[in-house]
């Protein structure tokens, strides 16, 4: 019966250290400024590269006038992707060259393109990355 007792006593003060490390931790990120803060509209401006209208064929018959601004992590990293311009380019060309025109229709599939586009361009980033891909002009013909 003393087992149990004890057992039970030890049971819950774990639980309430365990509650209160818990509770401390919330507090302190809290406090110190610790949590994901959002870039001002301006940080974005500055961090971010426009990337001129591209006409260029698609998977099937149709055609596409698109242009973009990509959004990157620092001012260092926007001047990486400056110099970068011509592959960005080339990697835009021939991501659309496997698209059909269903394939950017929608907002899903303008979404995907602008994820997969992401993923390719940091590949190439050595000194920060990318944050987003916008589409800011898309004409499908």
């Amino acid at each position: 019966m003393k087992n149990n007792k004890l057992l039970m006593i030890m049971l819950i003060l774990i639980v309430a250290i365990t509650l209160v490390g818990a509770v401390a931790a919330v507090v302190v990120l809290k406090f110190t400024g610790q949590e994901d803060k959002k870039p001002t509209i301006d940080e974005v401006l500055e961090a971010s590269v426009d990337v001129p209208e591209i006409t260029t064929n698609l998977a099937g018959e149709d055609f596409i006038k698109i242009s973009f601004k990509i959004q990157t992590d620092s001012k260092k990293a926007k001047e990486e992707l400056e110099k970068r311009d011509f592959q960005v380019k080339n990697i835009i060309i021939e991501e659309l060259s496997e698209k059909k025109a269903e394939d950017l229709k929608g907002k899903e599939g303008k979404t995907k393109f602008e994820e997969d586009l992401k993923m390719k361009i940091d590949g190439l980033m050595q000194e920060g990355k990318i944050e987003q891909v916008y589409i800011t002009e898309c004409l499908l013909q």
